[in-house]
């Protein structure tokens, strides 16, 4: 526990003797990261989610007869397996859609986290 406590003294030091400039740049980092990592899990479920409407299409293809729909907790008769398979490509397009708006976030995010990390090394360097 000793060098743990010691540790976090020598921490607390190192960030007092910076300048507040520096320890904004630090905070920003910090606040870019996490919010790469959220946009990095949000696509990651979209992507999940779309790769299920695919499998859901291609087995939806091979059905005969009746097919069902989730409402809820329901299972509702759909009208026709033409009407399903055209709400599931309409879905399917929503997540392309939002995939593709994550991917520029997630690229900007990721710009922002490197200059950022660059700045911080440079500066931390010439201390």
């Amino acid at each position: 526990m000793d060098k743990d406590n010691r540790r976090n003294n020598e921490n607390v030091i190192k960030m007092n003797n910076i300048s507040p400039q520096l320890q904004n740049q630090i905070t920003q980092f910090q606040q870019v990261q996490q919010q790469l990592q959220a946009v990095a899990t949000q696509k990651m479920q979209m992507e999940a989610q779309k790769r299920e409407m695919e499998r859901t299409k291609e087995e939806l293809s091979k059905a005969t007869g009746d097919v069902y729909k989730n409402v809820g907790s329901l299972l509702i008769k759909a009208e026709s397996k033409e009407t399903l398979t055209a709400e599931l490509e309409e879905t399917m397009e929503t997540l392309e859609i939002r995939i593709k708006a994550l991917d520029r976030q997630e690229k900007g995010l990721k710009e922002k986290f490197q200059t950022l990390q660059e700045t911080i090394n440079k500066a931390m360097g010439s201390q």
